[in-house]
């Protein structure tokens, strides 16, 4: 796969849990408590921060549709993300999230595309084929392979049936490539 030398011009789209921060298994980060940032994945954003024009959070938030959290808990969760980011030196541009049921049909979750064709909204700049998608499931990998994205699996417990262009162990792999 070829990766791109000069990403000035592209996106980086992030998944969530898995990906930044410490997933559980079988329930839900919510709250801020509940919230630990990977090892590396702080130093990963700040090196992309530098390098890629707009950096996205895309995330599937089942948990409010379940009400174990609400909307201003998952925003809580989020400014305090993005603010450690900054902290450390990166940026988080959007944070979008589907707080749907997968039940719903109607929702709004990846793989579909509505949280990318939101954000192309939000930032017209944003071109699909010059952006990668970085997750930990077969539903974000899909959503990149979707939308014509370059992909990359995090490996994590997650059973894969649907292979990304590239897989890594954790996010901050990838600053070698950039």
């Amino acid at each position: 796969m070829d990766w791109p030398s000069q990403t000035r011009e592209w996106c980086l789209f992030l998944d969530r849990d898995g990906v930044i921060n410490e997933r559980i298994f079988g329930a839900y980060v919510r709250s801020v408590d509940e919230f630990k940032f990977l090892p590396g994945s702080l130093d990963a954003i700040a090196h992309f921060h530098q390098i890629f024009q707009r950096i996205f959070v895309v995330t599937n938030q089942q948990g409010i549709g379940k009400g174990l959290m609400t909307e201003r808990n998952l925003h809580e969760i989020h400014r305090y993300m993005c603010e450690e980011i900054e902290r450390q030196g990166g940026r988080i541009d959007q944070c979008y999230f589907a707080p749907e049921l997968k039940s719903d049909p109607n929702n709004s979750r990846k793989p579909g595309p509505f949280m990318a064709l939101r954000a192309q909204s939000d930032f017209p700049e944003v071109n699909f084929e010059k952006s990668i998608m970085v997750g930990d499931t077969d539903s974000d990998i899909l959503f990149g392979k979707k939308l014509g994205m370059k992909t990359v699996r995090i490996r994590t417990a997650e059973p894969i049936s649907i292979e990304a262009d590239l897989t890594v162990e954790h996010l901050n792999d990838l600053i070698d490539l950039w």
